[in-house]
């Protein structure tokens, strides 16, 4: 089941009392995050016991579809020795103690500008100090279990033993000589519930250092679809609740005298307020109040459709000087690729030493692409008593509530944020303009407020994956093995960008000027191939295109597997190679990867990729060699009434150890779907500074009766976790075209793939 108190979401510290003390080479202070209500006893910052024994987790990642609300709880119940029918969730507010070191330490060079030398480990006791201190709990690139999963586990294994001690000083026994499962702690025939020992437990002495339970958590990975009547040790919390709708959202949150506000922005990039016609929203029924900030205009009203239809009685116009346009956005990538200055961020061996003159060179672009969730951005503000609240879906909420207190010249203590889970992100939720926006309404209407975007508005403000030109080139031997290798991508830096507005909290204009001319290596992540290339370079050419851009589920593996499968498939066939023997032929040392190979083709049935099959292979490899994630996708397509079908997604994804099989296998299934979408539609031109896409109908994303058949089948591994949620996105892309090509004849090279027409 799912809890959501007020008291125990609160951020800031405003309400609740007590300390949270978490030793991390030195000692740190904490406000209490997760406060025990009448009938609970807390154990530490993750869990709290109820006198019915019922365990609370705290979780301290957005929901938006992943399933964190169980993976976490999971992790906990497991090793506590819970009853999963008994456990609840409490999403927990932005802490110093649930820091999320390892994306920290990963997006360390987006924040720190005068020592781009220190690399941060999530060790590093600098990076502690500051994820700590700023309360940084991020939910992104998929690091939940990476930074989570070891602090729940000692979390549980600590209040195990406290329960044990409780029950060993009840009944006379040694604490370890009890056995703690299934919410009951057991001695021979005497037995006692969690509900019943909670309070005396808290006051047990905890170990010096948690029992952990031997195994660690790993689920058989097995093929999918489940064996017929086979059912998960731990459905889904949230499950029951969305299928009745009942779970609640962003934009279900209803406040007393509430009013409801809708908004316009004027055209990317720094558009003003040029006009606007007020009197014409008379006799509007409902109407409350008209703010005008200097780059939007928003209405409120007792319904979200009296304020939008005001908005239109008043027509604002807009002025900007420069409004993004696609045909100068493609002129900038043009001449970057061509002729701009190049900046190496990865290497191997003597890089592309010798290739002034290469075998081939082929050149491939990609379009801005929108991030399309299904919830458009909500927030709920209200401000009394000199206290800001606000109701909002925040994958930095720490960050969201810092940008809200700047904008109302506020202290952070006085700016409280209660997580709610969003309708899908795919990494949209990083951004937080509109927490800014409602702060700042519901301060000048003086009551509470619920802002929701548009459609048109969530594209129009969208910080879309970057639009990229890239020429891969490489230098061949007769037999088509493949000796040196480059890969040269035109894009502008669009991680600073981002890091700057997430932590400078700067305007999207000054992110853009401060990042311009970075060699930005995450912008060309996925582009070194994971195949035994002796020599081998990555360069990035930074552009100035004047979008705002940002992160997108999947991140720039998203594209640059395009580039790199796509011509790994072309050197191939130009060479006479079969495409699956080929690519296993180079991958050297990487077992894994050709593991996912072979599966993926015996699920697919693969008969090798010609004679006008339809079939196409592509796969990648994700994350750090030693430790990343390894998938393959087998992609069937045929040529209809329609044009070209995909019919057919066959997976085989190595991610490691599964700690929960259900869930990996619903993202990694979600992932390819979501390929799907980037591969065949997404994309968005602009003109005069709007997307010419205003609809989700505009975006060519599959519908159902577009899906193909999906076959995913998980590797049993014992390598560390990897998450599922990415991995499943980039090789979708490629897979698509070289079946495009295999069924056509014809290559694309551009994202999205049919954009140029067959």
């Amino acid at each position: 089941m799912l809890r959501v108190s007020r008291r125990g979401v609160l951020a800031g510290g405003a309400l609740g009392g007590g300390l949270l003390v978490a030793w991390a080479l030195l000692p740190r202070s904490y406000s209490d995050p997760l406060p025990a209500e009448e009938g609970e006893t807390a154990f530490g910052a993750w869990l709290k016991i109820g006198a019915d024994g019922v365990v609370t987790v705290a979780v301290p990642q957005l929901e938006m579809g992943q399933g964190v609300t169980t993976l976490l709880p999971q992790i906990i119940a497991r090793e506590l020795g819970a009853d999963w029918r008994q456990v609840a969730v409490e999403p927990a507010p932005a802490s110093g103690a649930y820091a999320n070191l390892p994306l920290a330490a990963e997006w360390a060079p987006l924040r720190r500008r005068m020592v781009p030398w220190l690399d941060a480990e999530p060790d590093d006791l600098l990076l502690k100090r500051w994820a700590q201190d700023e309360a940084f709990t991020a939910t992104a690139d998929g690091t939940t279990l990476a930074a989570y999963e070891m602090p729940c586990r000692e979390a549980a294994a600590t209040a195990r033993a406290m329960l044990a001690m409780a029950a060993a000083e009840l009944w006379d026994v040694d604490w370890q000589e009890c056995e703690v499962l299934n919410g009951l702690v057991t001695n021979g025939e005497r037995q006692a519930g969690f509900g019943a020992l909670a309070i005396s437990a808290a006051e047990q002495d905890p170990p010096d250092t948690p029992p952990l339970r031997p195994e660690e958590i790993a689920e058989l990975a097995g093929s999918f679809p489940m064996p017929e009547g086979a059912q998960t040790d731990y459905p889904r919390v949230d499950l029951p609740s969305k299928v009745d709708g009942t779970y609640q959202f962003a934009g279900d949150i209803r406040l007393p005298e509430m009013v409801h506000a809708a908004i316009r922005h004027g055209p990317v990039d720094r558009a003003e307020i040029s006009s606007l016609d007020v009197p014409a929203t008379r006799g509007i029924r409902g109407l409350r109040g008209i703010v005008k900030g200097k780059r939007w205009l928003a209405a409120a009203a007792d319904n979200w459709w009296a304020a939008e239809q005001a908005l239109d009685a008043m027509a604002p116009r807009f002025r900007t000087a420069n409004p993004v346009n696609s045909q100068r956005m493609n002129e900038a990538l043009d001449n970057a690729v061509r002729r701009g200055e190049r900046h190496r961020v990865a290497e191997r061996g003597n890089g592309d030493a010798g290739l002034d003159k290469p075998t081939l060179a082929l050149r491939y672009d990609v379009m801005p692409a929108l991030h399309a969730p299904l919830e458009t951005a909500s927030a709920t503000a209200r401000l009394r008593d000199g206290k800001l609240e606000l109701w909002m879906a925040a994958q930095a909420p720490e960050q969201a509530r810092q940008a809200a207190a700047k904008a109302l010249g506020m202290a952070l203590e006085d700016v409280i944020l209660y997580p709610v889970a969003a309708g899908g992100s795919f990494d949209r939720r990083l951004e937080h303009d509109h927490a800014i926006e409602v702060a700042l309404i519901a301060r000048e209407l003086d009551r509470p407020v619920q802002l929701t975007w548009s459609r048109w508005q969530e594209h129009l403000l969208t910080r879309p994956r970057p639009p990229v030109a890239g020429v891969l080139a490489a230098r061949i031997d007769a037999e088509g093995r493949i000796g040196t290798f480059r890969a040269r991508l035109a894009a502008p830096s669009s991680s600073y960008e981002f890091g700057r507005r997430l932590f400078g909290n700067l305007t999207s204009w000054a992110a853009m000027e401060d990042a311009e001319g970075r060699p930005d290596a995450m912008v060309c992540q996925g582009a070194m191939p994971p195949y035994a290339i002796p020599n081998a370079a990555v360069d990035h050419a930074p552009a100035r295109i004047g979008l705002p851009t940002g992160r997108m589920r999947g991140k720039a593996d998203g594209y640059t597997c395009f580039m790199v499968e796509s011509f790994i498939d072309e050197v191939a066939q130009r060479y006479a190679q079969e495409p699956l023997a080929y690519r296993i032929s180079m991958l050297g040392e990487d077992v894994r990867l050709a593991e996912c190979l072979q599966r993926a083709a015996r699920l697919a049935g693969w008969g090798g990729g010609g004679d006008r099959s339809g079939e196409g292979i592509a796969c990648h490899r994700m994350g750090n060699p030693a430790t990343g994630g390894r998938i393959a996708v087998v992609a069937t397509a045929a040529i209809g009434e329609g044009g070209v079908r995909v019919t057919r997604l066959s997976a085989a994804v190595d991610i490691g150890r599964v700690v929960n099989r259900d869930l990996a296998l619903q993202q990694v299934e979600g992932g390819l779907v979501y390929g799907l979408g980037l591969a065949l539609g997404s994309a968005t031109e602009y003109q005069d500074g709007l997307p010419t896409q205003a609809r989700l109908g505009d975006l060519g994303l599959p519908t159902m009766a577009d899906m193909p058949e999906v076959r995913v089948e998980l590797v049993e591994s014992e390598s560390q976790p990897f998450d599922p949620g990415e991995i499943g996105v980039p090789a979708v892309a490629p897979a698509i075209a070289n079946a495009i090509y295999s069924a056509t004849g014809l290559r694309l090279r551009r994202l999205p793939l049919l954009s140029g027409g067959l």
